[in-house]
């Protein structure tokens, strides 16, 4: 078997030539920024946005910070101006049903022409109606209809009493009413002479007077009959008064808006109501005991009473906008999304009206698009279910939290909901969309297309010029400086580093952003009018400093050998394997020790972070994976009669991932054959059950842990990594580790199986099989063998011995 050979400093980093771009610096790019490797998510958003049909709406996946929001604004801002401008709507008052407001849909901008109308409106006929009543042939009319009620009931007094005079009886007039009295040569009798008269006399008046009052009660009893005819009299002269006073202004009115059948049905009512309540339109006296309250009725109050009962709540104004809307609701609570009723408080109590109703994010994106972050979303209480009932119902229903949930105890409204024509477009994580699919049924109807953005970008020369662009968008939306060809070269580089792959960039453009803004403040410092290079490689310094308390504790630990790491000798059972740490999102690699030791037993591999309930899943089932390899390797002829145990030690915090199986294994060949590994390798790659070392994340954390703490103790030229030949592609290492390659002080090794990877770390020929089906005697798999054949002996020994002594 050939041995790997080391990799050339050429395969550590992938640099980005400045020379390959056109311009001199960022100031050069003037085009729009166009978003390149997201071909998937475009189509599926020109999908989603095309498609007319319920149910369409889009979730926008990827991580945070890839700029999935600016793309859908941008693909929105050139198909928005192009779609219709949707209708305005507003809310009236339901004369009939106050608590019922009703919804007017208006072409767009008519609506707040049509408030204007209508304060004009109240504001003429504030005048118009009082001047008609205050006219002269008013009050002749008015006065010839009381006098006629006046007269129509002295003429029945007056039959009356000439009646009562033929019988010589008189009808007083008292305080108390109407009363009869006998009278004679026209003096009313007193009592006493009443008395004197005979018996007939008297019978015969009182006969009379009783006659009289059943005549006077006939009257009494058509008097309020009569009051009520006056009346009717009087309201149909108010009517017709009003009506010749409203009529002309709601005829020009209703001329404006003659096409718009709901808004002449409207006015009908409108119309009906001011007549029937046009004494509201008259001032009045104010009421002392309202004065006393401060509840006074003035003209001011009186017309902004009418104001109130007459005004078009706008709640849609689209008169400024062209095109349809595109609206990004920062907060999406339930009552920002749909609407909602206010109250005011007036005397200790809660009221509300039609024009306390406020819209919400739905009605203005109705009739075009809604942006909603996924997980602000579902934080909001009731949001995300109000959201899906509008969806499905296809209308914005607007209705009072506090009365729905009775935490008031007041009359609230029930609004008419307005149709809804609207596509909603969620931003969130891939894991909230991949729960929502499972958890929430409604989800998958309501929300069937997913747009799934790109964590990276290709490493080619679109992407590098999507790069430049970028950077060139920020400096002028920033007002930084701009960046020269080197500064721009570095910054790509950085963005191939973020993804751990030199063939690809990262997409997530927030990193790059503040990566921009950083490299700018230290071209300031530097009073540079463009940003270099060096500033640029200053930033990413500047934030690995920020964040390497850690990290440079863990390496004062280790050189002070509080943490056991050998760098120099060669030992058996004992190699360094790495991990990598990640505390405030900055991730650092750092050896650790890993041993193993072997005794006789019954083939088992004791996992002591396992047992200890320290070990991850993912790394128990990576020791499990070891035993499977031993087993086929070494036990097919004859039992596997050993137990090993594997620790990582000085490791106080659990451990997680398979990334140190195969290091795990080394460690066990190393101890079964007795052959020492060189210390001064680090070694990473999982392991499957045929030995083949796997990729794994994070290698140039590790391998840079591992080199500064060579570099820290001293660089022999030994020193080295073992990686897995499969991340060859993921390597952009630091300069440093790059420049003492190329001076053959450190260098890194690409594994692709478990024997390479042995016969490298200790230096013995692996050993292969011969035609007998035998491990060279010299080789680690050869003594692996004589080892385990050695154990099994003795257990077939003692187990003999045994069973002897038993007998």
């Amino acid at each position: 078997m050939s041995l790997p050979e080391k990799l050339s400093p050429e395969k550590l980093y992938k640099t980005c030539n400045p020379g390959e771009f056109s311009f001199l610096s960022t100031a050069d790019l003037d085009g729009p920024i166009k978003a390149t490797g997201q071909d998937r998510a475009f189509e599926a958003i020109a999908f989603s946005m095309g498609i007319k049909h319920d149910g369409f709406n889009l979730f926008a996946l990827g991580p945070n910070g890839t700029g999935k929001q600016t793309a859908i604004m941008q693909f929105l801002a050139t198909i928005a101006p192009l779609a219709p401008v949707p209708s305005d709507w507003c809310y009236v008052n339901n004369f009939k049903h106050p608590r019922h407001p009703g919804a007017l849909k208006l072409p767009p901008g008519k609506a707040s022409t049509l408030s204007r109308d209508m304060e004009h409106l109240v504001e003429a006929l504030l005048t118009v109606i009082p001047s008609a009543f205050s006219s002269e042939e008013y009050q002749v009319e008015e006065k010839n209809i009381r006098e006629k009620f006046q007269e129509h009931q002295a003429e029945a007094f007056e039959d009356l009493e000439k009646k009562a005079a033929e019988q010589h009886i008189a009808l007083i007039r008292t305080p108390a009413g109407f009363a009869f009295a006998p009278e004679k040569n026209g003096e009313v009798l007193k009592p006493e002479e009443f008395m004197s008269l005979n018996k007939k006399e008297r019978e015969a008046i009182e006969k009379e007077i009783t006659n009289l009052k059943s005549a006077m009660q006939l009257i009494m009893v058509q008097i309020p009959k009569w009051q009520r005819e006056t009346q009717e009299k009087i309201n149909e002269l108010n009517r017709n008064i009003a009506n010749f006073a409203v009529k002309p202004l709601m005829a020009e009115l209703k001329n404006s808006y003659a096409s718009l059948s709901e808004v002449i049905e409207y006015f009908e009512t409108l119309e009906n109501d001011i007549i029937e309540n046009f004494d509201q339109f008259l001032e009045k006296e104010p009421d002392p005991r309202e004065m006393l309250l401060g509840l006074s009725t003035g003209k001011f109050q009186q017309k902004g009473a009418l104001l109130n009962r007459y005004r078009i709540n706008v709640i849609v104004d689209n008169s400024k906008r062209e095109g349809a809307p595109v609206v990004y609701e920062d907060k999406p609570a339930c009552q920002n999304l749909v609407g909602d009723i206010e109250h005011i408080s007036q005397m200790g109590t809660l009221l509300t009206d039609f024009t306390l109703i406020k819209p919400g994010a739905l009605h203005r994106a109705n009739g075009g698009y809604l942006l909603i972050d996924a997980r602000r979303l579902l934080l909001e209480p009731l949001a995300y279910e109000a959201l899906k009932k509008a969806l499905r119902t296809r209308q914005i229903r607007i209705e009072s939290l506090a009365q729905l949930y009775s935490l008031v105890s007041t009359v609230s409204l029930e609004p008419e909901p307005i149709p809804l024509d609207i596509k909603v477009i969620l931003i969130g994580e891939r894991q909230l969309y991949y729960l929502l699919n499972v958890y929430d049924p409604d989800f998958s109807e309501l929300f069937k297309v997913a747009a799934d953005f790109e964590d990276e970008l290709p490493f080619d020369g679109d992407g590098k010029l999507a790069y430049a662009r970028i950077i060139s968008a920020i400096a002028k939306t920033d007002k930084l400086r701009h960046f020269d060809r080197g500064a721009v070269a570095r910054v790509i580089e950085h963005g191939s580093r973020i993804t751990g792959d030199s063939t690809k960039l990262s997409a997530h453009l927030q990193s790059i952003s503040d990566l921009v803004r950083e490299a700018d403040y230290y071209a300031a410092s530097a009073k540079r009018k463009l940003v270099k290079a060096a500033d640029v490689q200053k930033a990413i310094d500047a934030r690995v400093l920020r964040s390497s308390r850690i990290q440079e504790k863990i390496r004062e630990a280790t050189l002070k050998n509080a943490i056991l790491i050998d760098t120099e000798s060669e030992k058996v059972g004992q190699i360094n394997g790495l991990a990598i740490y990640s505390p405030g999102g900055q991730s650092f690699g750092h050896p650790g020790r890993i041993t193993a030791r072997v005794r006789l037993g019954k083939g088992e591999v004791i996992d002591i972070e396992r047992e200890v309930e320290m070990g991850g899943p993912i790394h128990s089932k990576g020791v499990l994976i070891l035993s499977g390899f031993l087993g086929a390797r070494f036990a097919i002829d004859q039992p596997l009669s050993l137990s090993a145990s594997l620790v990582f030690e000085q490791s106080y915090s659990g451990v997680e991932g398979d990334s140190a199986s195969s290091a795990e294994l080394y460690a066990l060949l190393s101890a079964l054959s007795g052959v020492p590994i060189r210390q001064w390798f680090a070694v990473t790659g999982s392991v499957n059950q045929f030995g083949q070392v796997q990729a794994i994340g994070g290698v140039n954390e590790k391998i840079e842990g591992f080199f500064d703490l060579c570099n820290a103790r001293g660089l022999s030229g030994k020193q080295g990594v073992l990686i897995p030949a499969s991340n060859v592609d993921n390597l952009m290492l630091r300069s440093d580790v790059v420049n003492a390659a190329k001076k053959g002080r450190f260098s890194i090794y690409p594994v692709t199986h478990i024997d390479e990877g042995i016969e490298l770390l200790t230096g013995v020929p692996a050993g292969v099989l011969d035609k007998s089906g035998n491990y060279p005697p010299g080789s680690v798999n050869g003594m692996v063998v004589a080892k385990l054949k050695e154990m099994a002996e003795k257990i077939r020994k003692f187990t003999a011995s045994s069973s002897d002594d038993e007998d």
